[in-house]
């Protein structure tokens, strides 16, 4: 079992949180309100361990916006909300000035675009940052309860066991809603990762203080 320690941490939640908060100034442009997201938290975790977090004590059916990522590390990118929340969260994307029916109506692309605009945001601030390049795929909607969610593979073959698991906050017109970003990826592309953000680490270290050297 592959985990982070705290330095590497730190380092992908403060680039994860550049991200999303990218996403979030697009977004706000989007629905002409201010949109504010936030990773608190990250951690690598097996899938059935995933599953049981999404169970836990709450919803247990849940919409997600899939896009599968190609490069020096590849996998499948999931945003993932409660579906009880995505009604709310397209009728605060889209303002109050529209019926139920309509709502219903806009739902699918309301959602895959915010995903896409989410996931895209947070995988380009990564590839940037850690001076990489990512192919993107066009995003698809899901729905189901979190075994089919994080089961679906769409164009992406991800053997691995292994989910990098984000809590994200998302509040859009005074709506505070939480949903994850998982990441799923396999045990070479997990490596991969980690070498890079050795080396981001490493890059900032002399104004830190630090030895340069990638542990």
């Amino acid at each position: 079992m592959m985990d982070l320690d705290e330095l590497e941490r730190d380092a992908l939640t403060e680039l994860l949180n550049m991200g999303v908060s990218r996403a979030a100034t697009f977004l706000s442009k989007m629905v002409s309100d201010q949109v504010a997201l936030s990773v608190p938290l990250v951690s690598i975790v097996e899938r059935e361990t995933a599953i049981e977090a999404f169970s836990r004590g709450g919803p247990t059916q849940f919409v997600a916006v899939g896009q599968s990522f190609q490069g020096r590390f590849s996998g499948r990118a999931l945003l993932i909300f409660p579906e009880v929340n995505s009604l709310e969260l397209v009728r605060a994307a889209v303002g109050d000035g529209y019926s139920l029916e309509e709502i219903v109506d806009l739902e699918q692309e309301a959602l895959t675009e915010m995903g896409n605009v989410i996931l895209n945001g947070c995988l380009s601030m990564i590839a940037n940052a850690l001076r990489e390049s990512l192919s993107i795929s066009l995003p698809s909607l899901l729905r189901g309860d979190g075994r089919t969610i994080l089961y679906s593979h769409g164009d992406a073959e991800v053997p691995s066991d292994h989910v990098l698991l984000l809590y994200i906050d998302f509040s859009i017109r005074s709506r505070a809603i939480r949903g994850y970003i998982a990441l799923l990826m396999d045990l070479p592309s997990l490596t991969a990762l980690r070498e890079l953000i050795h080396r981001f680490i490493a890059g900032m270290v002399p104004e830190a203080g630090h030895d340069k050297s990638p542990r």
